[in-house]
This record gives C-alpha cells, structure tokens and sequence, in this order.
C-alpha cells in the first residue's frame, strides 16, 4: 500500500449513517455543486487509502487516521500529478471530514489536530479560462434569436442574465421568480456557503428577461426551467421547475456551436464579467462584493491592467533589424 496501514479494530461494526462523518460533513454543505464536488474529493481520498479497494468514502474508518497517514496522503496526490489546487481542494474535504469526526466523539481533540495539521501546497496561478469578446456574445444571442421557440427565448434572457452579472452557473440555475426586482433591475443571487447579495441587470437584459417572462408567465418557481422537446415549460409542485448548473452550461455550449464561435464556459463569462468592471475603473472592493469573492486577493487575479501595462512596456523594445557584423 502507498498509504501507511490504518490500524484495524476487531471487529469493527459497520459506521452508522447518522454518525458517519463522511454523510454528516456532506450533510451540512448546502449547495449541491458543493456536496458533489466534496464526495468526490472523500471518495478519491478513500481510494487512495485502501489502495483501490473503497469505492466510496461512505461507512469508512475516517476516525482513525493519524498524522503519519495524512502527511503521506498529501504527498502521494502531489506525487501523481494533481495539480496544487486540485490537492488543496481534497485537504479541505480531508480535513473538515475529520473534523466531524472529532465533532461526533470519535476521535481525540489531540488526533485530530495532529492529523489536520496540513499545510496547503504553495503555488501561483493565472485564472484559467479565456475572455468573451462581445461579437461572441452577440453572435450567440443571435443564434438564440433565430430560434423561435420557448427555449430561443430562454436562452437568450439566461445568456443576457450571464453576461451582465457574472453569475456563476450554479447560481444562475438557482435563481427563482421571487429574487427578480424589475424595478430595481436586480436579482438576489444564493452564492456559495449560502452567501446571499445583489446582482444588478442591463437595460437590455431586463428586456431579455422579460421576454422570457411573457413566455414563462408569472407562476412561483424557478427563474429559469427546463423545456420539453415539444416546447413545454417542465414543471414541479406547481411551478416551473430548476435546472442544473450543468444544463445552464450545456446551453450555453449549444448556442456559442449554433453561432459557429470558440467554447466558452459559464466562467469565462465571469472572468471577462470581472475583467471588464475592472478596466471600467471600478473599485476593486465593489467588484468582489458583485460577484460574491469571499477575498479581494481573489477578484484582483482578474485584474487585466496590470497584464496590459506589462505588454506596454515590452513594446518599448524594438527587436534590431538584421545585419551583418
């Protein structure tokens, strides 16, 4: 095994759900996007721990983890080439899943801290992902213009939407008819860890809504929904019914191949959503607060000025002609 040997108890009984810290930490993170990124963080962990042989992390001896066993779990994810951030990512799940074990009793104030005792992997990175120009955005909506059906409608208010806020996909796909303000041209967007704050629409979104809206009609539910082939609004307990994070991406990555343009991801609609406040000469705490950034040091990565100054000065310097000594 890669991992040192996880102490045997004899006979262990099987783990409880209720008190199984891999379904209770799972239990408390509130956004579905989170949770599924989590367990398949803890089951991967759960894989390298019993060398291939779990294939969840359900029901498994989390509480018996030492520090010897963390320090070489975190050196073998770096060891097969996951990057800093993915390995970072799988430390927090690790943690906060022996945390609940400790919560629940079933390890000692002092295992626990010596087994969380993990410092993140130092590392530099450029936000991945690449600008949207604006013809890209306008060719896409034309795309969704030249479909005249319900969801020709509802993919060009969800694409307006998208590129006027800088929502993420999971939040655009939770937004309900309830967190829509025409009068104040807002939304009242659920971010990650439940965060709630205002997003602010263009004039030429709110029309794009709007649209939608008159197609939609006025029913509780969810912003957005799903759309049968036949062109029916689904709906669940009375209402129009929400779609995923993953749909609000396959629709986008629909239309940008309708309108013959590059792929781009919901994120890159933020990026350049970021980006372009910044260049506008918004203040940085402004532009955190709208997209929801739980640190500045985060919206500032978006920065595209200093990028731009750099390439400045490098045009200062003209390569010398050819010649001959």
């Amino acid at each position: 095994m890669s991992v040192p040997a996880v102490p045997d108890e004899a006979p262990r009984p099987a783990v409880e759900p209720a008190r199984d810290p891999y379904r209770v930490y799972l239990d408390s993170l509130t956004s579905p996007e989170s949770r599924r990124a989590m367990r398949g963080c803890l089951d991967r962990l759960a894989a390298l721990i019993s060398d291939g042989q779990a294939p969840s992390g359900a029901g498994q001896p989390w509480h018996l983890l030492r520090y010897e066993h963390t320090v070489r779990l975190r050196a073998l994810m770096a060891e097969r080439g996951w990057s800093p951030a993915y390995v970072n990512k799988h430390l927090v799940a690790l943690r906060r899943v022996l945390r609940e074990a400790w919560r629940l009793g079933q390890m000692t104030a002092e295992d626990y801290q010596r087994a969380a005792d993990l410092p993140t992997l130092e590392h530099t990175r450029l936000p991945t992902g690449q600008h949207v120009p604006a013809e890209v955005v306008g060719a896409a909506l034309a795309a969704c213009d030249g479909d005249d059906s319900p969801a020709g409608t509802r993919d060009a208010a969800l694409l307006a939407v998208l590129y006027s806020t800088g929502c993420r996909r999971a939040e655009i796909a939770g937004l309900t008819l309830a967190d829509y303000d025409p009068g104040s041209r807002s939304l009242r967007v659920r971010g990650k860890r439940d965060k709630e704050r205002m997003v602010y629409l263009t004039t030429q979104a709110v029309g794009r809504l709007e649209r939608w809206l008159a197609v939609r009609g006025r029913r509780t539910g969810a912003l957005f929904c799903p759309i049968g082939r036949h062109g029916s609004l689904r709906v669940r307990d009375g209402g129009p019914a929400a779609m995923t994070g993953q749909a609000v991406a396959d629709i986008l990555t629909r239309r940008l191949a309708q309108a013959g343009a590059m792929p781009r991801t919901p994120h890159d609609f933020r990026r350049t959503f970021i980006g372009e406040l910044l260049d506008a000469g918004v203040d940085l705490a402004t532009a955190q607060a709208l997209v929801g950034h739980s640190s500045p040091a985060t919206t500032a990565r978006y920065d595209r000025r200093p990028e731009r100054r750099r390439r400045e000065a490098v045009d200062r310097i003209a390569l010398p002609p050819p010649r001959p000594l």
